[in-house]
């Protein structure tokens, strides 16, 4: 399996947290190309109110994202997981090119195929604006760092 993107389902709690943390690691990068290497050529995407099919599609759509939102800061967290299933819930920061901040919340629910590529994502979001003093989200840009505490120990 030469494009295998492990871990592999069927996903157990570590696996799928796994799985997780390498979504948001990847995300972090802001890195379309890097970030559309997950999916399958073929995966169909909901993501708020836009439907977008195929990794090239996301890769697109990714560019366009990253040009808007300056600064993101983006944690996952495993809410689910059932065999072939992941559902996560996470919240990232960015500002506008206006220099307002904002404070994203939703929750994925992620359907992946044998070799770990994701076929499917479902994405509700929502944006909140917030002072520069409410962030709450402060490493240097990229990965967070592995002692960075995670949404939920940050009382989010």
């Amino acid at each position: 399996m030469p494009d295998a993107r492990p871990p592999l389902p069927p996903f157990t709690f570590e696996t799928a947290t796994q799985k997780a943390r390498l979504a948001e690691d990847a995300w972090n990068t802001c890195d379309p190309a890097r970030v559309a290497l997950a999916y399958t050529e073929a995966s169909q995407w909901r993501n708020r109110s836009e439907f977008i099919s195929g990794r090239a599609a996301i890769q697109a759509f990714l560019t366009r994202k990253w040009q808007q939102e300056h600064e993101y800061r983006l944690i996952k967290e495993l809410w689910g997981f059932h065999e072939h299933r992941i559902a996560v819930r996470f919240q990232y920061e960015y500002r506008n090119a206006q220099g307002q901040w904002f404070r994203a919340y939703g929750n994925e629910q992620w359907e992946f195929d044998a070799q770990g590529l994701m076929q499917r994502r479902e994405a509700s979001i929502n944006d909140v604006a917030i002072s520069e003093s409410d962030r709450k989200f402060h490493w240097p840009q990229g990965p967070r760092p592995a002692d960075y505490p995670g949404l939920t120990e940050l009382g989010l």
